[in-house]
């Protein structure tokens, strides 16, 4: 298995949000700044890195019959140490960001990776394939989260890009322009996949 195959699949071929529409949740709920997107996306992959590190070394000793409760604990180990430390070092971003952090335990994209993934293969091939997916959810967020900040409040990263007269959009910062503004993505993303697969053929 070539682990540059295993990083694209995550990053493009297999993108967890604009292919694979899994962890949605999250996506629509944090990305109304790309702050938010970058610090969500900074935890997943810390979290889909760790988790994919520690299943992988022990797929061969966790029994079958109790492999996902086993796979919530080692997530939910990594979960808590990165609230811990946004406690401590970054109050306002985990302000912000609230409960999403703790649900980093049940999100789809971790167990599926930690399940479909880590618990078939070795070590290296693991952390490639969490870094991969991870790095994937974290552009997707990032993408979103700039588009919506910089439509809905005229900023980016918080500085202003437009003088006073700007007349934001905030219906972006809203759920219903997160929900506009991703399937115009996914549309997009899409499409451009479609166009170089067959231009491959």
């Amino acid at each position: 298995m070539k682990l540059s195959k295993v990083f694209y699949n995550g990053l493009i071929k297999d993108n967890p949000i604009f292919v694979q529409l899994i962890g949605m949740c999250s996506v629509l709920a944090v990305t109304t700044s790309a702050v938010n997107s970058v610090a969500m996306g900074l935890s997943v992959i810390v979290v889909l890195v760790g988790s994919n590190l520690v299943i992988s070394l022990l797929r061969n000793v966790i029994p079958d019959k109790i492999r996902i409760p086993a796979f919530v604990v080692v997530i939910a180990t990594f979960v808590t140490i990165i609230e811990m430390f946004m406690k401590a070092y970054a109050p306002s971003i985990y302000q912000s960001l609230g409960l999403f952090i703790p649900l980093i335990v049940v999100n789809c994209i971790i167990l599926a990776r930690a399940e479909a993934f880590a618990s078939k293969n070795g070590v290296v091939a693991s952390v490639v394939d969490g870094l991969g997916m991870g790095l994937g959810y974290t552009m997707a967020l990032l993408i979103l989260g700039s588009l919506r900040e910089i439509i809905g409040a005229g900023s980016i990263f918080g500085k202003s890009l437009f003088g006073p007269g700007f007349q934001p959009a905030l219906i972006f910062i809203m759920p219903p322009g997160a929900f506009i503004l991703l399937g115009i993505l996914i549309g997009i993303f899409n499409n451009i996949r479609r166009k170089k697969a067959s231009s491959e053929i």
